[in-house]
């Protein structure tokens, strides 16, 4: 864990302007789909991490205790579902063949825990909805070569970044680089 490191911030032209170039992905490969959004998931981490963090504090302003509750929430039901798929077989299984399935269970278990709870404007604006923002961006941004070769990095090892353990820990680092 020492020798993770988190990947240098993208320019705003890079990650939104100019120089990015967007396509609706095709749906009829979902393999080149998947590969698309892990790509980019793991060049633009950091920009994700920013906008999302930029997100939740402007949230949190507002309604902190309901964040807070919210986070917690879907923190426990994701490090649950981690351990729980390293302790099952079938999970394991389930887990590295249904990615997207696995994530918007954790997501929608989240949102009935926190339903019971109060707060679910807060989680659906705090917490999904950046998300919901990231996945688009992943699915929808073209990638260049500079992304091609750091995401090739990243998959034979000679980096260690938090998105691709955040992966790694979803069943998804087989398809990192590719």
């Amino acid at each position: 864990m020492a020798d993770v490191r988190p990947p240098p911030l993208r320019s705003l032209d890079d990650f939104l302007l100019s120089s990015a170039r967007f396509a609706v992905p095709d749906v009829r490969d979902l393999d080149r789909w998947n590969n698309r959004m892990i790509n980019n998931l793991l060049y633009y981490q950091s920009n994700y991490f920013l906008s999302a963090l930029g997100f939740l504090l402007m949230v949190g302003y507002f309604k902190p205790f309901q964040l807070f509750l919210g986070a917690v929430v879907v923190s426990l039901l994701f490090l649950g579902f981690v351990w729980a798929a390293e302790n099952q077989a079938p999970l394991r299984r389930f887990r590295r063949n249904h990615p997207s399935i696995c994530v918007f269970a954790i997501l929608l278990v989240s949102y009935l825990f926190i339903t019971v709870l109060g707060g679910v404007a807060v989680f659906l604006f705090g917490i999904a909805f950046p998300v919901l923002l990231i996945l688009v961006h992943a699915s929808v941004r073209l990638r260049s070569l500079k992304n091609k070769l750091e995401n090739k990095l990243e998959s034979i090892g000679l980096k260690r970044t938090p998105m691709g353990l955040l992966l790694e820990a979803l069943g998804q680092e087989q398809e990192a680089g590719s």
